[in-house]
Parts: C-alpha cells; sequence; structure tokens
C-alpha cells in the first residue's frame, strides 16, 4: 500500500525527512524518503507534528556542528507530536496517542523521531504541537544556562544577549520567575520591544551603543552578576568591562567568531570573573534526563493560563517542512524575534 506525503509517495515503514548530502547553503536542504527509526528499549516513537529551527542546525547543515556519536544525523533538535510507539523496556510513563514535546539529540525535521522515554514531557493542554515544538531545546538551554551554570540567585543582573531570540526570550521570563533581573541586547526597536513586553528591565541596541557602558550605567556601576554570550569572540572586551567583580559570563555560541585577541585573562583576574561555557546537546543521556525531569517540575507548571503572568513560548513564524531552505535563510539573516517552527504534519 502506497501512503502519500504530499506529492511523494511512501512505502509502509518509510517516512520523509530533511536532509543535506554536503556541507552548505540553505539550497543544499532537501527532503528524502528515509526508513522509520524503530525505538529501542526504552525509547519512545514520536509522530511529529512539528518542530524547530537552532542555530545548532545551521551549523550542522554547514559541516561545523556533527550529531554526537550515536545520534541521528536528521537535523531537529525538539520536537513536538502524538506517541506512535514504544519500546519493550518503557516503564508505563507514556501511552500510544498521548501529546508530547521531546528534547532531542537529532532528527526532529522528520515525520517520525525516537528518543528516551525520560526526555520526553506532556504537552500542557492549552498549547497546540506548534507552540510546544518552541520549547524544549530554547527553554531547557536557557534553564540549564541560568540555574546549573551561572546559578543565578534572586535580585542578581543577567545580561542575556541575543534577547529576542528562542534562548532569548526564554531566558528573560525564567530571570523574573527567578526573582533575577534580566537585561538584554538586540539589534532592532522591534525585539527591544517584545523583549521589554517579555520583562527585560533593560535593552540596549548594539548596533548602534555601547551595551557595556549602558550595563555598568544601569547597574550603577557594578556590572551584570552574570551574563548569556551566545555571540563570543567579537564582545569578549565588552563582556568583561560589564561583569560584576566575581561574576559569571557563560558563553553557549559563537556566532561573533572564537577567537580572542588581548589581555582576558588578565582582566577577568581583576574582577575575580568565571568564564563558563555549556554546550546542551553533547551531555550526558542521564544529564538530560535528570535536566527534564527539573524542567517539567519547576517550570512547566508556570505556563499555565490560569496564572496572573504565565510563561509563554514565543513563536515568529511557521514554515512547512517543504520550505526548510525558506526557514535556514530566514533565521541567517537574523528575522526572527523568538522561535521559527517546522510544520511538519500540513493539518497541525
Amino acid at each position: 500500500m502506497l501512503v502519500s506525503a504530499g506529492l511523494t509517495l511512501l512505502l509502509p515503514g518509510e517516512m520523509l525527512a530533511v536532509y543535506t548530502d554536503a556541507p552548505g547553503g540553505p539550497e543544499n536542504l532537501y527532503l528524502k524518503k528515509v526508513p522509520r527509526p524503530e525505538p529501542g528499549n526504552r525509547d519512545v516513537l514520536i509522530k511529529v507534528r512539528a518542530s524547530a529551527l537552532n542555530r545548532a542546525d545551521l551549523l550542522q547543515r554547514r559541516g561545523r556542528y556533527p550529531p554526537p556519536p550515536g545520534a541521528s544525523t536528521i537535523l531537529g533538535l525538539e520536537a513536538a507530536g502524538d506517541v506512535s510507539g514504544l519500546g519493550a523496556g518503557c516503564r508505563g510513563s507514556w501511552s500510544v496517542g498521548d501529546r508530547v514535546m521531546a528534547l532531542l539529540s537529532g532528527g526532529g525535521n522528520a515525520q517520525y523521531v525516537t528518543v528516551p522515554e525520560d526526555h520526553v514531557m506532556a504537552i500542557p493542554n492549552h498549547m497546540t504541537f506548534s507552540q510546544a515544538a518552541a520549547i524544549p531545546e530554547a527553554w531547557l538551554t536557557a534553564y540549564q544556562l541560568l540555574h546549573l551554570v551561572a546559578e543565578v540567585q534572586k535580585g542578581e543582573t543577567v545580561l542575556i544577549h541575543a534577547g529576542a531570540s528562542g534562548v532569548g526570550t526564554a531566558a528573560i521570563q525564567l530571570c523574573r520567575l527567578a526573582g533575577a533581573v534580566p537585561i538584554v541586547t538586540a539589534g532592532s526597536p522591534g525585539k527591544l520591544k517584545m523583549a521589554a513586553e517579555l520583562g527585560a528591565a533593560a535593552g540596549f541596541n548594539y548596533k548602534e551603543e555601547d551595551f557595556s557602558e549602558n550595563t555598568l550605567a544601569f547597574t550603577k556601576g557594578h556590572g551584570a552578576n552574570a551574563i548569556l554570550d551566545c555571540i563570543g569572540g567579537s564582545n569578549w572586551e565588552r563582556n568583561v568591562k560589564c561583569l560584576s567583580t566575581d561574576g559569571r559570563w557563560v558563553v553557549y555560541g559563537m556566532m561573533g567568531g572564537s577567537e580572542v585577541h588581548g589581555d582576558i585573562l588578565g582582566k577577568l583576574l581583576f574582577k575575580r570573573g568565571r568564564l563558563l561555557t555549556s554546550h546542551l546537546r553533547s551531555r550526558s543521556m542521564e544529564y538530560k534526563a535528570n535536566l527534564v525531569k527539573s524542567f517539567r517540575d519547576n517550570v512547566l507548571p508556570h505556563f499555565s493560563p490560569d496564572l496572573p503572568t504565565p510563561l509563554q513560548p514565543v513563536i515568529d513564524c511557521v514554515f512547512p517542512m517543504d520550505q526548510i531552505a525558506d526557514a535556514h535563510s530566514y533565521m541567517e539573516a537574523n528575522k526572527n524575534t523568538g522561535k521559527i517552527i517546522i510544520s511538519i504534519d500540513p493539518s497541525t
């Protein structure tokens, strides 16, 4: 029996997935018929309704960020959909038909994906699949950076670069939830406006202002207690300048390059500053399981619409899977405010 997926006919056991055969630009991306994955002993098989785009996908497409050993080579670090199958060793947490979202090491830009059962979370009843797909990678990254890496405390000031990105919009709200004070950088008035609406206490246009001077002015000379930095090399001197004594500078991306020239160690030493780095994708399965559990217990309830100020995933736009190249180009042009969703199921 043949199953139609748009204009592509699929045989039983096949699915469509986003693929690239060689490193390069968005034009290299295409949809490919591949075997549907089978769940391992304690894996969940998810019929994917929506996925999302992350900077890591762009890097992997260029050949600069390979998946961890054993992970799917298909792009996509998060997905939302329905449980379609269960491994023989699953412990009863999930049933076929459950609406779930999952943190992935790869494979989300496909019609089906397998994932360890303890990397899966239930989708709140009020959420759509597209909203849920905006949560796992971005929000778990922000949660990890703030609480497990930077160890942010109530009352501290946190400088968040790319404040209108998926991680940035999540970090603003998580700072407020923790009683910290988020301030942000972004590249347009519209992005700064969105950050302010989410709770940013101040915002600086890095294209027009010196964010380090503005951070010092906002904190009355004290500096930021923590900096969440996805830019890297090009910002290092200004980051150190506005870091507080005993502050934590967390680098989790290098959009501004990885090379540093100058007296970075001397300046950090003078402030007793800590330079920390983090990647979520390469963490152990056990680490991710513990992170998912902590997030599910401590954060997920705060998405409830019954709360006075519920947390909310911020979605910029939705691209159908067959327009994945356009989605990559859109992100590379830094046009998005919040998450770019990839619709896998046209009915979603």
